[in-house]
């Protein structure tokens, strides 16, 4: 029997492994919609088409294959873009299935009409829209072996018409997706200047992103036999950090430790795997960079040595020709200046907090990361939250963070646990939510409540937009609009049908995420939270007013840095005695 468009699409997809597809029904998606009504896709209803890629960019990351996501034409596409361009700038493998107008409409200024083409261009590797059901086949499955082969999100725009016209047989549809990840071994002569130049450099630090997450044993092996410190970009925290000898902490407007010092103060940074967009972070002169995509090379500051290739396979590659330094007093100098300063600011945040209210986000984050699984997904908002993430999510090798750290949009982390969740519902999915994060996206509670998805949300209700208050304190603005009334959201969450508590007093919140973290299904955590936790010193320079300068950074982060000072004082009783 023959089947239209929207069918051979679907089981196309049914081909690839696609289980589920996040999206909102409506009109021109109606025969999508019906397509996978009689498939084993099962249909995720969302809220809002946001969320839908949110959720598909969050299951991508955390398996590796093909998720999808769907939007109606119009405004359906226009919802859909914020978190298509997270899940692009994040390299997840998405597939978009934006409906379009009648295509005999299109050009008309017909009713809802877009151009999709032009709106998902800067957010995708692939977009192309279907003319024909004969031509569709082929071009379905482009968009798929583009995302697939880590070209980002590719989104397919298909009038609403044709998805119901016959489909032919089509020579593509039965062709196997690659999806391997090929190792790029480095150019000789750029191998070659590498290993030179860290001969030549009497100190080396490296600094490691999320490119270089397979490939932590040789980052590992490269700094024992230089005697380098290992700073880290948010990215690359998860894969680097934990039982790391040679740990100084990370860099950026969420630094901490002595990340900074050792890249300032080295004769070479070696940049692996990170496209770290802070400039004002990085020196300006001797710098190395390694990056399987060449595009990345020397965008953010000058470098001397770039390297396209695996940072693995390049590690490999020079490993065995590069001198081993015995002088490792660069080392020790910044592991003990590490510890100096995690220390400094620990007693501030734990001195007295079991006892303050409102509570300190800090006090209650350490909480959630002590009683949370060893191999708990965390999904982060943006914002404060990041701050938390960044500080008290400890990894260990089996945990995984989510963030909008690459696009920076409010309302990520409840989306994103969704799709967490749906890649394994016996896997604990936490999410750090922002009390401005879902006020956004609130609707997405329904979605939680509807599809019984066991997510553990907390809610840092602190009726605030804190980091926009402190990037307005730290411009030298009086802060403006970034303060409201409190919103009750776990009353919010009961009126779905979602188990929920509010943590006001901290000598209970210990107990609290323990029976929350115990039970099975959603709950939510309305943690009254202090508004204040990071506020301005009463002492500020003029250089520090005048921007997330390096020093105006240190003085506004200093905060509280969680387990990580007892990493770095274990760091520094390793350190060799003369």
């Amino acid at each position: 029997m023959a089947m239209n468009f929207a069918e051979q699409i679907i089981e196309t997809l049914e081909k690839q492994g696609v289980k589920r597809i996040y999206g909102l029904v409506g009109d021109s998606l109606n025969p999508i919609v019906d397509a996978v009504r009689d498939s084993s896709i099962e249909w995720v209803h969302v809220r809002n088409e946001e969320a839908a890629a949110f959720a598909a960019g969050a299951e991508s990351l955390l398996t590796g294959e093909l998720a999808v996501c769907a939007a109606s034409c119009g405004p359906g596409n226009t919802h859909l873009i914020q978190g298509l361009f997270d899940s692009h700038r994040n390299g997840a493998k998405v597939l978009a299935l934006a409906s379009h107008i009648p295509s005999q409409k299109i050009g008309s200024s017909f009713f809802q009409e877009t151009h999709p083409q032009e709106l998902f261009k800067e957010c995708s590797g692939y977009c192309e829209m279907v003319n024909s059901a004969d031509q569709g086949g082929t071009i379905l499955h482009h968009a798929i072996q583009s995302t697939m082969a880590g070209n980002g999100v590719s989104v397919l725009a298909l009038p609403g018409d044709i998805t119901e016209h016959e489909a032919e047989d089509d020579i593509f549809a039965g062709s196997v997706i690659s999806s391997g990840r090929p190792v790029v071994y480095p150019d000789a002569q750029e191998a070659a200047a590498l290993a030179k130049a860290i001969d030549d450099a009497d100190t080396v630090t490296l600094f490691v992103g999320g490119g270089a997450r397979d490939a932590r044993d040789q980052v590992l092996a490269l700094a024992e036999k230089i005697k380098a410190p290992v700073g880290h970009a948010l990215g690359g925290k998860m894969y680097i950090q934990y039982d790391n000898p040679y740990d100084v902490g990370m860099s950026g407007l969420l630094g901490y430790g002595a990340a900074h010092d050792a890249m300032q103060e080295a004769d070479l940074l070696i940049l692996l795997g990170t496209d770290f967009p802070y400039t004002e972070f990085l020196p300006k002169k001797n710098v190395a960079q390694v990056d399987i995509n060449g595009a990345h090379l020397g965008r953010r500051t000058r470098v001397t040595y770039p390297v396209v290739g695996d940072v693995g396979a390049t590690i490999d590659n020079i490993l065995p020709h590069i001198a081993e330094k015995q002088d490792r007093s660069f080392l020790d100098k910044m592991l003990k200046e590490h510890h100096r300063k995690l220390d400094h600011v620990i007693e501030a945040y734990t001195s007295d907090v079991g006892n303050h209210t409102p509570i300190h986000p800090e006090y209650v984050a350490n909480i959630i990361d002590e009683e949370a699984a060893e191999d708990a997904v965390f999904t982060v908002d943006t914002g404060m939250n990041n701050v938390w993430g960044a500080r008290y999510i400890t990894p260990n090798g089996k945990r995984e963070q989510i963030g909008s750290f690459r696009h920076g949009t409010m309302a990520n982390a409840l989306p994103h646990a969704i799709g967490a969740q749906y890649a394994d519902r016996n896997r604990q999915v936490v999410s750090f939510i922002g009390d401005g994060g879902l006020s956004m996206l609130m609707g997405e509670l329904i979605t939680v409540r509807q599809h019984e998805l066991p997510l553990k949300m907390f809610v840092f209700n602190n009726s605030s937009l804190g980091m926009v208050k402190l990037e307005m304190l730290v411009k030298g603005m009086p802060e403006y609009q970034t303060d409201h009334d409190l919103v009750d959201y776990a009353h919010i969450a009961e009126g779905v049908g979602i188990k929920s508590v509010v943590v006001e007093d901290p000598q209970n919140a210990r107990e609290v995420i323990q029976e929350v973290m115990a039970y099975d299904g959603p709950v939510l955590v309305d943690i009254r939270t202090d508004a204040n936790a990071l506020s301005i010193p009463p002492t500020i320079t003029w250089a520090q007013i005048m921007g997330f300068s390096k020093a105006a950074t240190r003085t506004v982060f200093g905060g509280g840095v969680g387990h990580m000072v007892d990493m770095a004082a274990s760091n520094l009783r390793n350190i060799p005695r003369p």
